[in-house]
This record gives structure tokens, C-alpha cells and sequence, in this order.
């Protein structure tokens, strides 16, 4: 079972969708584009060692990406350490950031579908 299909099992998790106003926006930008939203997202509101903000430094609204962060539990490095096994207190490595943006791109792309 891939980590989506476990995310979709959960209440909290599952609750999260795009509007039709995220997904005009992302067809008007792009899927490159988004996804550079994403690594920008990534790199600088979560790849930090210590954020002073965690928990909170990800909006429930206002891009596609918050979003999908927070369907795909990679919201907070609270959240991160709990379903991807990646510990906080720690800074991300390029991979890491990597593979969070994939999450959140193969989500994207499965809501757009």
C-alpha cells in the first residue's frame, strides 16, 4: 500500500480536497510550476532543522500546495516524523525535500485526474 493510499484511510487526512478554483489555478500555471511552489514550499517553511512556527507555518487555504500538505501529512515536520518516518530537529536532505514534493505532486495530480 502505497503512503497516499494510507493517507486516505485517515478522517483528518482524507477531509482535505482541491476546489475547482485550485484546480483552474493550477491548469492556468502549470504543473511545473506548482511543483516549484512545492520545492519552494518545502525548502523554505519545512526543510529547516528548527522552525519556530511548526505546526503552524502551513496555511489551510489560499494555494493548492497547502492543500495537498496537509492531505499528505507533509504539513509540519510533526506531522513527517509521525507518517513518513522523517525525524525533525534535524535540516532536510535534498532527497527528503525531494520525496515530500513527489508526495505532494502525485496527490495533486490524483485530484486533478
Amino acid at each position: 500500500m502505497s503512503i497516499l493510499d494510507s493517507l486516505a484511510k485517515s478522517k483528518f487526512r482524507s477531509k482535505f480536497k482541491l476546489k475547482q478554483k485550485d484546480i483552474e489555478y493550477i491548469n492556468e500555471k502549470g504543473l511545473d510550476k506548482i511543483e516549484s511552489h512545492a520545492r519552494d514550499f518545502i525548502k523554505t517553511r519545512i526543510a529547516p532543522a528548527l522552525i519556530p512556527n511548526d505546526g503552524k507555518q502551513t496555511p489551510m487555504k489560499g494555494h493548492p500546495v497547502f492543500i495537498a500538505q496537509h492531505a499528505t501529512a507533509t504539513c509540519c515536520r510533526g506531522c513527517i516524523e509521525k507518517w513518513h518516518k522523517i525525524p525533525k530537529g534535524k535540516e532536510l536532505t535534498l532527497s527528503q525535500q525531494e520525496y515530500l514534493v513527489s508526495i505532494i505532486i502525485d496527490w495533486i495530480k490524483r485530484e486533478i485526474a
